[in-house]
């Protein structure tokens, strides 16, 4: 039995370990996080997505069990890491959380272990920057003593249809032998395999895929503005545009872009760029009109309030939605908080309701809001509030009623049918 290390046990980390599980290995989980390592061996999920019963079956099968001891790396046959990759306060790329694993496993590699790293991050990450770490703190060397590979993630939260084993995999291997043994630990848990030619022909792979969805999403969101002033819906666009069988693929606009990779991956390479001496103007424009949706949303507010008779300093807004995405649970990157953020600046006492949040976590970028808690939307509640934004559709939430109650909403989703109620009530956004 084939004994697998997952490091970084989050939204990624998480079902790769089950999927590995499954599908027969013995599975390793460790993180820095003793709290998710304690609830993982007591068989409870902390991501909704995954249900407790699923852990409960691998771990009466001994197949998975967590820990926070990084030594025990050296009874494995693979590690796969799998943590966090964000931008530091100058928008460039923090390689901390990889770098401080390497330098914890390294002491403790075996011969023969394949090391795999599944954060996105910029080419030239795994070979220029994490082998050096591993090598240095192992004595080992790249390709002759372990293996070493690249292959990114493709999780996709809140997705129902979306299942570990069935996305295909994309690997790079520092060397032809690290990929055929980058082959050979995937091939346990994935059915589709796509090999390609190094390591940053692998991570490249990654950052255009979400490059692709952060230029397209801008591109949206600039025309939903020129549309709007043209007296055109843009959702009703779109919606006859899919109906193209060929040479179109629909992106939705928004208030800004949220999630662990949108928003963050694409000035990985931008940064890159610089690096080798060129630019990536058009993933910094992209990058420009979606930070921009924001103020357009704020815009919006304030048209609505004004319709009323008042101003945004002294009026309370309902924020509807703060997770990244419908249906998670999950608030990395969240448009909402610039939301919130920018509104109480103006002025306005902010609320919020969000049925999959019930309490705002602390975190880097917004720790003024932790502790603050999502409203109930009952009437004598939603009356009090001024507008209600919809800056994320859960499908949980009535928005008719919403709607009734609340004197103005601003709705940043097209969450609201057409001629459900009367224009000067719903302003979109």
């Amino acid at each position: 039995m084939k004994k697998i290390g997952i490091i970084g046990l989050g939204y990624v980390g998480l079902p790769l370990a089950i999927q590995f599980a499954k599908s027969g290995a013995k599975v390793l989980g460790l993180d820095i996080d003793q709290a998710k390592v304690d609830s993982l061996n007591e068989g409870k999920s902390y991501i909704k997505h995954i249900k407790d019963y699923i852990l409960a079956e691998q771990l009466e099968a001994k197949r998975l069990e967590a820990a926070t001891d990084f030594s025990r790396v050296r009874g494995l046959d693979a590690v796969l890491i799998c943590v966090p990759t964000p931008l530091n306060e100058k928008r460039e790329p923090d390689l901390s959380y990889v770098l401080s694993t390497g330098e914890a496993i390294a002491p403790h590699l075996p011969n023969g272990i394949t090391v795999s790293l599944e954060s996105t991050t910029y080419p030239g990450t795994t070979e220029d920057e994490l082998r050096p770490v591993l090598e240095m703190g192992s004595s080992l060397r790249a390709g002759v003593d372990f293996h070493l590979v690249y292959s990114p993630e493709r999780e996709d939260p809140g997705n129902p249809d979306s299942q570990v084993a069935k996305i295909p995999k994309v690997i790079g291997g520092y060397t032809e032998k690290c990929l055929k043994k980058g082959e050979e630990v995937y091939s346990l848990a994935i059915e589709t395999l796509v090999p390609v030619s190094s390591c940053r022909v692998a991570e490249a792979t990654k950052l255009t895929e979400n490059i692709f969805r952060c230029v397209n999403i801008a591109l949206v969101n600039e025309l939903k503005i020129i549309y709007q002033k043209m007296g055109i819906d843009v959702w009703e666009v779109i919606e006859a545009a899919k109906t193209k069988p060929f040479g179109f693929m629909p992106f939705y606009p928004g208030p800004g872009l949220g999630g662990h990779c949108i928003p963050i991956d694409p000035f990985y390479l931008s940064w890159k760029a610089r690096q080798v001496g060129t630019e990536a103007r058009f993933i910094e424009l992209a990058g420009e009109v979606n930070t921009s949706m924001s103020n357009f949303v704020i815009e919006k507010v304030r048209e609505a309030l004004g319709a009323m008779g008042k101003t945004i300093n002294g009026s309370k807004v309902l924020i509807v939605g703060l997770a990244y995405k419908p249906d998670v649970e999950d608030d990395r990157e969240s448009p909402s908080y610039v939301l919130m953020e920018k509104l109480e600046i103006l002025g306005a006492e902010v609320g919020y309701h969000d049925p999959h949040i019930p309490v705002i976590r602390p975190s880097r970028d917004y720790s003024q809001f932790a502790g603050k808690k999502s409203e109930l939307l009952e009437r004598d509640l939603l009356t009090s509030y001024d507008v209600a934004i919809i800056s994320t559709a859960h499908e949980g939430v009535d928005y008719e009623y919403l709607t009734d109650c609340v004197s103005s909403v601003v709705d940043a989703r097209n969450a609201i049918p057409e001629g459900k109620h009367a224009a000067e009530k719903v302003w979109k956004a």
